[in-house]
């Protein structure tokens, strides 16, 4: 199947959904069985097989065991996928895997790369402190080597399976030139996680990623109510880790794969909203004595500020501040807001503050953690004189 020829908007409404005019209904359909009916011993078997080794029902296949598949789930897969599948790439390549969690879906993919004999990875931070922490700890095997993304090239070894990057970075917003990057990475596939863009933003696949994964519990599900995790690659990847998830357990539940999907429609005028009172708020941040920097992507005349407008069509609805009087001010701010919310994870519909140091990168190596003044802001759909007035008040 070629590329569906629709702009992303509607791709957001109807992806995933392309089937339920057919069926007579109008609402996502939730499928909560953990076994499904056989039609005999020999065809079951087939299923069986089919679906253990990382395959797909064929229309009439029983579904087996909603380890192993369940529709409602796959209907998340196929519209993410469709989101993230480059112009003129054909569609059947281009395949979700869901997870019960981002850090699960990355997990897979580590994993994977430990069975095809590459267990060897390089990582370019920024990261997420959780996938920072999941290579520096080589739990599953792998080995890790940490480069600057200038560096990647001559850190890779025969044994090299995985590229790995953020761009966004988290928490400081740092951009990677995804081509470039690409280019360096030669036959290795390069892993990037586009939670902070999302393809309303940016397609890493377009600019010659290999993989992309995502934390759906954030922009994609954006109501704070569902976790979940998604890779979106080529077929043959995509098989292999669907074969993982069966065995491992890994599968994203049904409801939870409904209330992401039922995220989706309104994703791309959450995330341009959300971008633009981001916007606002980082050049009012600009100008506050309190803050001696504002980390947003083009905000800086450095060479990743280019990225914004080619790579990323936008800068995106997160953005981290760094505080003249260090932890204690970033603790006491924090302390003081009334309106927007302190706590972890991003991408909902409010606005939040955390402290990564203390928080999500605290497992993070001293040499690469944020320092103890930055303070990360996902910035939600409030009116921003509000979300302004809370943090004036705050600095009082």
């Amino acid at each position: 199947m070629s590329e569906k020829p629709w702009h992303m908007a509607t791709a957001a409404v109807h992806a995933g959904r392309e089937d339920l005019v057919e069926n007579g209904v109008h609402a996502v359909p939730i499928d909560l069985s953990t076994t499904n009916p056989l039609r005999d011993v020999e065809s079951g078997g087939r299923s069986y097989e089919n679906l253990a080794t990382g395959g797909r029902p064929s229309s009439g296949d029983s579904a087996v065991y909603r380890r192993l598949w369940n529709p409602t789930v796959a209907r998340l897969e196929s519209a993410v996928a469709l989101l993230e599948c480059p112009a003129g790439r054909d569609t059947d390549d281009v395949q979700g895997v869901a997870f019960g969690t981002g850090m699960a879906a990355i997990a897979a993919v580590l994993t994977d790369c430990v069975r095809v004999g590459k267990p060897h990875i390089v990582a370019v931070r920024p990261l997420y402190g959780g996938t920072d922490h999941l290579l520096e700890h080589s739990i599953l095997g792998t080995e890790v080597t940490f480069a600057a993304a200038e560096d990647v090239a001559a850190a890779i070894t025969e044994r090299t399976g995985l590229v790995v990057c953020e761009s966004p970075g988290n928490p400081t917003l740092d951009l990677i030139d995804i081509a470039a990057l690409a280019r360096a990475c030669g036959d290795v596939p390069l892993m990037v996680d586009n939670t902070f863009a999302t393809p309303v933003l940016q397609k890493p696949l377009a600019w010659g990623a290999s993989i992309v994964v995502h934390s759906a519990t954030k922009y994609i599900g954006g109501h704070g109510d569902a976790m979940g995790g998604i890779v979106v690659t080529d077929s043959a990847t995509a098989t292999r880790l669907r074969a993982l998830r069966a065995i491992t357990g890994g599968l994203l539940d049904p409801f939870s794969a409904y209330l992401l999907l039922r995220g989706l429609p309104t994703l791309p005028i959450r995330i341009r909203q959300q971008q633009e009172n981001a916007m606002h708020l980082a050049a009012w941040f600009a100008t506050r004595a309190e803050v001696e920097r504002v980390y947003y992507p083009g905000v800086h005349a450095d060479e990743s500020a280019e990225l914004v407008g080619t790579q990323m069509s936008g800068p995106g609805a997160v953005l981290a501040i760094e505080l003249a009087g260090g932890y204690d001010s970033a603790a006491r701010l924090c302390s003081q807001l009334t309106l927007v919310t302190h706590a972890v994870s991003l991408g909902g519909f409010d606005t939040l503050i955390q402290h990564p140091a203390a928080l999500t990168h605290r497992p993070v190596a001293a040499e690469a953690k944020p320092g103890g003044g930055i303070l990360r802001i996902s910035v939600g759909l409030e009116h921003t004189d509000d979300v302004i007035a809370d943090f004036t008040q705050a600095f009082a």
